[in-house]
């Protein structure tokens, strides 16, 4: 699959919403498939991508009923919890490896770039990791888990310096092309799932397969 990404007409700071007028306009990939079985919930995820000269910006809308998050530490085990993920090499070429950017619904992020998955990993400095500037809607703990439906947002923008630091970068300008998908997961919450943006056929859920990214295209 191929999503194209718009150029933002200024910078903005992230506050999750997902209205705001540098979206406007501007497709949402949605997250249709899954792995493994199919999830008994399977909640609405949908993310936005906007770019500029210093940043990428990505915010995720999610509607869920079933919400968890207890990993509050930097580098923690987020995917247990509710949370939005991307996975993304920024060039065309997966091998140069690829930085996953996991974040639950508490704002916690585990940030890394590794070559295949558990290999060459590199865990990104938590001072670099806070030049991300995360907005979540939930803040602390979500515990107990939320068993009602609520929306809950994730928005962050990436700097391409930082990239730059742990692996090569092509700057995004018109035609560029990088590899991403796009996750959703909930490992250790009541109703388990593992969503994906682009299709990962695999018999068992794992999203660290770069071969199956899709491609972001910059306009």
């Amino acid at each position: 699959m191929k999503y194209i990404v718009k150029k933002a007409s200024q910078s903005f700071k992230p506050d999750g919403n997902w209205n705001k007028k540098q979206f406007a306009g501007i497709e949402a990939v949605r997250l249709n498939n899954f792995m493994g079985a199919k999830p008994a919930h399977f909640p609405q995820v949908e993310a936005k991508l906007a770019y500029d000269d210093n940043f990428l910006y990505v915010i995720f809308k999610v509607d869920d009923n079933y919400i968890k998050a207890v990993n509050t530490e930097y580098d923690s085990s987020v995917c247990r919890d509710s949370c939005v993920e991307f996975f993304f090499t920024p060039s065309n070429d997966i091998g140069h490896g690829y930085f996953n950017a996991e974040i639950n619904c508490c704002g916690t992020i585990l940030l890394r770039h590794q070559k295949l998955s558990g290999v060459e990993t590199v865990v990104i400095s938590e001072t670099d990791a806070k030049k991300f500037e995360i907005f979540s809607t939930f803040k602390g703990k979500v515990e107990p888990e939320i068993t009602q439906p609520r929306q809950w947002f994730i928005e962050y923008k990436i700097p391409y310096e930082v990239l730059k630091k742990y692996a090569p970068v092509m700057k995004p300008a018109a035609g560029v092309q990088w590899r991403v998908n796009f996750y959703k997961c909930a490992d250790g919450t009541s109703k388990p799932h593992w969503l994906t943006w682009n299709k990962v056929e695999l018999p068992q859920p794992d999203f660290h397969r770069p071969e199956f990214f899709g491609t972001l295209e910059f306009e």
